[in-house]
């Protein structure tokens, strides 16, 4: 007997073919084969108004652009009858931006919804009787929420147990709120630089504790911010505070 699936993601989306090659590789396709996800896809014009299926109008009051008109949305939602503690997130420039916390906050639910935006927004009652979240993947604008719809939906499937090897999902950037250590492969000379000598000493214990540091100078040098909030041992919070220190002297 087949198993439900872990997590759900209902996509709401004005251009679901754009979804196609997406959901046929890759992480998300793998783990659909799994039979750990499933990417249900839900056509807003389906629900446009009238004879032409409208889903946007002018704004009142002018301006340039269209607005997402709020009965398409309201009435998409509604037809995948969801539970009350469904989150349904608006893709948004002006969402809370998007990271790993959420990204596994959201891993950990049986079910979600994607609502894509397009043109100048959605209806403000939209906002305040539909949407519970609305999320940002960065401070710039796209031209159509399906992308950063994908973005979302890959961050949390690959955070699916089984999606990814086992622990390659754990040691990578933000997983600790650290960024990733450097990472090396054959061949160990290239052009007469070296792989560094203890990641092919053998010792694992050694690797790892090369691999914290590692990480911690990756973070300190290219996002500092990140240390604010990371899990650090006094040792190493005082090592930080070192190199704090030499940087305000240099």
């Amino acid at each position: 007997m087949e198993t439900a699936p872990k997590l759900t993601i209902h996509i709401v989306s004005l251009f679901p073919q754009l979804f196609d090659s997406w959901l046929q590789q890759g992480v998300v396709s793998r783990a659909t084969d799994r039979g750990l996800t499933q990417v249900l896809l839900t056509n807003l014009r389906d629900f446009g108004v009238g004879r032409h299926r409208l889903t946007d109008d002018y704004p009142f009051g002018g301006g340039p652009g269209m607005v997402m008109k709020p009965e398409p949305l309201f009435d998409a939602v509604s037809s995948l009858r969801l539970a009350e503690n469904v989150p349904v997130i608006l893709l948004s420039p002006q969402g809370v931006p998007f990271d790993q916390r959420i990204a596994e906050r959201l891993s950990s639910l049986p079910r979600i919804v994607l609502l894509a935006g397009h043109y100048e927004g959605v209806d403000e009652r939209v906002r305040e009787h539909l949407v519970t979240q609305e999320l940002s993947i960065g401070d710039y604008v796209l031209s159509c929420g399906e992308l950063a719809a994908m973005v979302v939906a890959d961050a949390v499937v690959r955070l699916l147990p089984g999606a990814l090897a086992d622990g390659s999902a754990s040691d990578e950037s933000f997983s600790a709120d650290l960024l990733e250590y450097p990472q090396y492969t054959r061949p160990a000379n290239f052009q007469g630089w070296e792989v560094p000598d203890v990641l092919v000493s053998g010792h694992h214990g050694e690797i790892a504790r090369w691999r914290r540091l590692q990480a911690l100078r990756q973070t300190f040098a290219r996002r500092p911010d990140l240390l604010q909030q990371a899990e650090l041992s006094a040792e190493e919070r005082e090592m930080v505070d070192r190199w704090e220190e030499e940087s305000r002297q240099a």
